[in-house]
């Protein structure tokens, strides 16, 4: 894996954070800690999508965010544990995991953006 993936990665995990600050931040402190992880997430976003192809970054990106959003809400906010549910996250994770993998090393050597 190289560096602009591993900040697709660092802006999904983020993304998981302001996801769960919208619905649960109920103070100026707990706002704060969502401006701070929407802008960290938008700007790795951004900085992948300069030399990856942008439509694989989006979906990897919103697909484990999806992921991690639904696993953190299991695990720490009492929504119901349901087994399709993980079977539908793991098909989720199939798939994004299927869109990296076809990503071609040529595409990622794209031309960037000025």
């Amino acid at each position: 894996m190289n560096k602009e993936w591993l900040k697709v990665f660092v802006a999904a995990f983020f993304e998981v954070f302001w996801v769960m600050g919208l619905k649960h931040a109920d103070d100026i402190w707990t706002w704060l800690g969502t401006a701070i992880s929407i802008a960290i997430s938008f700007y790795g976003l951004v900085a992948a999508g300069k030399n990856l192809p942008v439509g694989t970054v989006y979906a990897v990106f919103v697909g484990l965010g999806t992921a991690g959003t639904v696993t953190a809400e299991i695990l720490f906010f009492g929504e119901p544990f349901k087994w399709v549910k993980l079977l539908l996250i793991l098909l989720l994770l199939i798939g994004v995991m299927g869109l990296k993998l076809v990503t071609s090393e040529n595409s990622e050597e794209g031309v960037t953006s000025k």
